[in-house]
């Protein structure tokens, strides 16, 4: 990282930024943690990106234009992606439910469920 910004100050700021851009994504489900886990606490994520704000706020006029630029697209992809986050979280429970449902379609045969193949209006 240090090749791409100017000084040390910048790269350790940048690496700040990189671990609350990191946090909100683990909390809104996109990344897992060092186990494999998904989280999913909108709290968590809405407060890393408001501590990005934050330090976009404080910052102005103490940045370079790209180091500038870099920050605020790190934080609109970010709100972007919080306002997906919901959708994100639903399909992958529905898809959970389904494969439950499945597993235990397999482990228990029986219990399944029963499709109609044939109907009494039949005529033979």
């Amino acid at each position: 990282m240090s090749e791409v910004f100017s000084d040390e100050d910048t790269t350790r700021l940048f690496q700040l930024v990189h671990m609350f851009q990191r946090s909100a994504l683990l909390h809104m489900g996109y990344i897992p943690d060092q186990n494999g886990n998904k989280y999913y606490d909108l709290a968590e994520a809405k407060e890393a990106i408001d501590l990005l704000t934050m330090l976009q706020n404080k910052t102005k006029g103490n940045l370079i234009d790209r180091e500038t630029q870099l920050l605020r697209t790190v934080i609109s992809e970010l709100q972007l992606q919080f306002t997906r986050a919901p959708t994100l979280h639903r399909q992958a429970k529905d898809e959970e439910g389904q494969s439950a449902t499945i597993r235990e379609t397999f482990a228990n045969p029986q219990d399944g469920p029963v499709e109609e193949l044939s109907s009494d209006n039949e005529e033979e």
